[in-house]
């Protein structure tokens, strides 16, 4: 029964519970679906509240963004509605002188209408001036033929042949009045060329010579030099080709050959050697070798400089080299390689004058005395050895022949060979270019001064413009006026007579009367 009752109790609890917790559930649950209610309609009063305030901020920022559309549209409106009053402004000036210009072409219609029209009557009146010139010259051919007893035909032939006597002696006349003109022209035209090419030049004066002694630190070294029973000295000349001429002159031994470079090489060998200290056979040998194959290089190096220097290019490298060479090649004392730069550019100065290709010019001038790097190997004059040297490395025909007439061995056929002749004559005649001719020159120049001053009535005379002029003082009281001409004159024929000079000697004899006083 206490179990039972235990039951019972156990039973009546829990529905109790269950009753109470339901109750109590229920409480909770309407409680918290109190508090959404509250909270959805707090939320829902705030969203319409900020619905509202947005609505607004809407509207505001549709009205302003509706005011700036329309102001920009009035802008732009504006804008358009000048551009149209422009261009109808424009238009309006159009019309107005299309309107002048249709006005101006009527006019000048009306005006081509009225000239055709006079024209018209211009011309039917000539047409019956002919008609009556034609008339009246057939009347005078008739009168003509009646008063002469000649036809027509032989009137016209007799007429001819007299203008064609007339034509012919005129025409003479005038060509020869032509060729004196182009005769004095070229020749004044010539002289202001060479000046030219002269005053532009400004080259050194050249006084160079070929070097064949060498110096010695000692006189013990020519002992070394010709070595046990001379075994060295003939070393070095079999290896050089050169003499070697030791003599009683202190420290001094002197080469001799006929080739330039020959001598140039063992002049350097011999140096080095000296400065070296080892002499004998093998090491002649040695040193020979190595000096020619640095002479070769030097030699090209050298050769291109000149080219560089004168401004031309693609020439042959063995031209190159033999061009190198003449800087061991001397005339007259004059360095050749020296006088062919200079003689390019006397020919590069002459050619612009005369308006001909320079580069061309300058080519041929540089390579006229090609041959004197060969002409102790090649018999012959240097002036063809040249032209046979440029032929053979494909120098173009104008240059060959150049190179092969400046010396005249064969003759001038352009105008590009009488440059490189003129050229050639400047550089080497001009004073102190060569040391033989430097003489000449003041030699010439004494005795030109000295001609004139051998005359009566002469009180001095100067050479003056390298000796291609000559000024005379004479005293005004032993000659007049008219023995001024005739002293000119007999100076002249003296200096033709006595003087052996390139070109022409200008004499002017100066007569001069001074009264002198003076005021107190």
């Amino acid at each position: 029964m206490d179990a039972i009752l235990i039951i019972v109790c156990v039973l009546a609890g829990a529905v109790f519970g269950a009753a109470a917790g339901f109750v109590l559930h229920k409480i909770v649950a309407g409680k918290r679906l109190t508090d959404a209610k509250e909270f959805a309609d707090r939320i829902v009063k705030e969203a319409k509240t900020e619905a509202k305030a947005l609505k607004k901020e809407i509207k505001l920022q549709a009205h302003d963004e509706i005011f700036n559309q329309k102001k920009e549209m009035e802008k732009e409106f504006k804008e358009r509605e000048k551009e149209i009053k422009k261009r109808e402004s424009k238009i309006s000036d159009k019309e107005e002188r299309l309107e002048v210009r249709s006005e101006k072409v009527t006019q000048k219609e009306g005006e081509l209408v009225s000239l055709d029209k006079s024209l018209g009557k211009k011309e039917r009146q000539l047409e019956e001036k002919e008609e009556r010139l034609e008339e009246l010259s057939l009347e005078q051919e008739k009168k003509l033929q009646e008063i002469s007893g000649l036809t027509v035909d032989e009137a016209r032939q007799r007429l001819l042949a007299d203008i064609e006597a007339k034509v012919r002696h005129e025409s003479a006349k005038m060509i020869r009045q032509i060729e004196t003109e182009a005769k004095e022209s070229a020749n004044r035209k010539g002289r202001e060329i060479l000046a030219t090419a002269i005053q532009r030049y400004a080259g050194d004066f050249v006084a160079e010579q070929t070097v064949t002694a060498v110096t010695l630190p000692s006189e013990d070294m020519k002992g070394r030099i010709i070595g046990r029973e001379g075994r060295n000295i003939r070393a070095l000349e079999a290896a050089t080709g050169v003499d070697l001429i030791i003599d009683d002159t202190p420290e001094t031994v002197v080469l001799s050959a006929y080739n330039p470079l020959r001598r140039q090489v063992a002049r350097m060998a011999l140096e080095r050697l000296i400065s070296d200290g080892r002499i004998h056979p093998a090491r002649i040998e040695d040193i020979v070798k190595k000096v020619e194959q640095e002479l070769d290089v030097k030699l090209k190096e050298i050769g291109e400089q000149a080219t560089f220097d004168v401004g031309v290019h693609g020439i042959n490298a063995e031209l190159v080299r033999l061009l190198g060479q003449l800087q061991y090649r001397t005339s007259f004392s004059q360095n050749v390689l020296q006088h062919s730069l200079e003689v390019a550019s006397l020919c590069g100065i002459m050619a612009a004058e005369l308006n001909m290709d320079v580069k061309k010019a300058k080519r041929a001038g540089l390579l006229h005395d090609i041959g004197k790097a060969v002409d102790h190997e090649v018999e012959g004059p240097h002036a063809v050895i040249g032209s046979d040297l440029a032929k053979k490395y494909s120098e173009n025909g104008d240059i060959v022949h150049a190179i092969a007439a400046h010396h005249e061995d064969v003759p001038p056929k352009s105008v590009l060979a009488v440059l490189v002749q003129a050229a050639d004559s400047l550089s080497g005649a001009r004073p102190g270019a060569r040391k033989e001719l430097l003489e000449n020159y003041v030699k010439r120049l004494e005795e030109l001064e000295s001609i004139a001053t051998d005359f009566d009535g002469v009180s001095k005379a100067y050479a003056i413009q390298a000796g291609r002029e000559i000024r005379v003082m004479v005293n005004s009281d032993s000659v007049d006026d008219d023995k001024t001409y005739l002293l000119c004159k007999d100076i002249s024929e003296k200096i033709e007579n006595n003087l052996t000079y390139p070109g022409q000697i200008r004499v002017t004899v100066i007569r001069e009367r001074r009264a002198v006083g003076y005021a107190k």
